[in-house]
């Protein structure tokens, strides 16, 4: 039983999306339950996934997704305890071996109740990344840093995309080294177009240097950072082109700024074939405050494209620096001078493509995410504390 808060455009969603559509259905009975997206977040299943509505039936792959009722990413009380008592008799009936709980918000819900179900199953969860940087401060993150050292305990494994997000939980005293299992993330693009068929695409001349951003534009991705980023590189590039393929909450405040940039900010949407963004970039560009092993930055990869990122959470998992990317502080002027430094020598640019494209391809496959999920779910049921059945009629009662 895999749970996750909403299915909004993301990393999660996509690492999901893989999982239960290859998935060994001989061996595993895998039930996805999901709450619901909120205000301008993009649903995955709308933009990015194979979508078959029927009432309130959504299907990734042949996977049913079954809709929980309260959950959300937002904290109210109501609906939180509403999305817990529809979980806890889910889990009553279904009775599974593994309870798999994704993200912070499903993480808590969905453990306290496996914790109240008392059927017995082992309890794995998924940090994509982590709220430690850039999403909370003072008693928020004090209280964050808490609740999941008391989750932790009732956990039998945690699972981080990354080495360095795994290390930063355990420096923040969540969970033990012996519970941890890293899993990297495993990505399949689509065919990539032709630099001219991408670039005609998006209306964008050939002898125009590009850089490319994707992602959610909210706080902890500091589009702010995208924009000082881009100014200082258009003081020594005048004519390149800014293109932001993404959403969110800040998307007025970069129309405000291409607004004053005018034909060098160049605003998408969401768009399911970021493989043409890729193709007719010169740089992908990620400004981030916090990011587990970005999914962004592994398709760009694998499209050929080198990267210039902040060095944050497992980045440097993912752009080997120096050889398929180029990684820097959080000041936009170290950021712009690595995205002029591309610009300016193509050879440079084309030496790291092509060197990230191996990377990414040989170190994130799907079908190795796949494989490493199911040996944790083999791990995982072996040890679940099985509750025999009339125990379990007990606890109902």
């Amino acid at each position: 039983m895999e749970i996750i808060a909403r299915l909004n455009v993301g990393g999660p969603a996509t690492q999901i999306s893989g999982v239960v559509e290859r998935l060994d259905r001989d061996e595993f009975d895998h039930r996805l339950y999901a709450g619901h997206t909120e205000g301008d977040e993009a649903d995955h299943l709308r933009l990015g996934g194979p979508l078959i509505r029927d009432g309130r039936e959504s299907r990734v792959g042949e996977a049913r997704v079954h809709p929980v009722p309260g959950l959300a990413r937002s904290v109210r009380p109501a609906d939180d305890l509403r999305a817990l008592a529809h979980l806890v008799a889910e889990m009553r009936r279904f009775r599974p071996h593994v309870v798999h709980t994704r993200t912070a918000k499903a993480g808590a819900v969905g453990r306290l109740a496996s914790r109240l179900a008392g059927v017995g199953s082992a309890r794995v969860h998924t940090f994509h990344g982590h709220l430690l940087d850039g999403y909370f401060t003072g008693a928020k993150r004090t209280a964050y840093v808490c609740s999941e050292r008391l989750l932790a305990r009732v956990c039998d494994r945690l699972v981080t995309v990354g080495e360095r997000v795994r290390d930063d939980l355990l420096a923040a005293g969540i969970g033990r080294p012996g519970q941890y299992t890293v899993i990297p993330p495993g990505v399949r693009i689509g065919p990539v177009p032709g630099r001219e068929a991408a670039r005609q695409d998006l209306g964008l001349p050939m002898d125009t240097p590009v850089v490319a951003y994707v992602g959610r534009l909210t706080q902890v991705k500091r589009p702010d950072r995208l924009v000082a980023t881009a100014q200082a590189v258009l003081r020594h590039v005048p004519g390149c082109r800014f293109v932001v393929c993404g959403g969110g909450e800040l998307r007025e405040e970069l129309e405000a700024a291409a607004a004053r940039l005018p034909g060098s900010l160049l605003l998408t949407g969401w768009r399911s074939d970021t493989e043409t963004i890729y193709s007719a970039a010169d740089v992908v560009l990620l400004t981030s405050d916090n990011e587990g092993t970005p999914l962004t930055l592994i398709e760009a990869g694998m499209a050929g494209t080198p990267a210039v990122a902040t060095r944050v959470g497992s980045v440097a998992e993912v752009v080997l620096d120096g050889r398929t990317g180029l990684l820097a502080g959080r000041d936009p002027a170290e950021l712009a001078r690595h995205v002029v430094r591309l610009l300016r020598d193509p050879a440079l640019a084309r030496e790291m493509g092509e060197a990230a494209r191996r990377w990414t391809t040989s170190a994130f496959p799907v079908e190795r995410l796949v494989s490493d999920t199911e040996a944790l779910y083999r791990a995982a049921a072996r040890t679940a504390p099985r509750l025999p059945s009339h125990e379990v009629m007990e606890v109902n009662g």
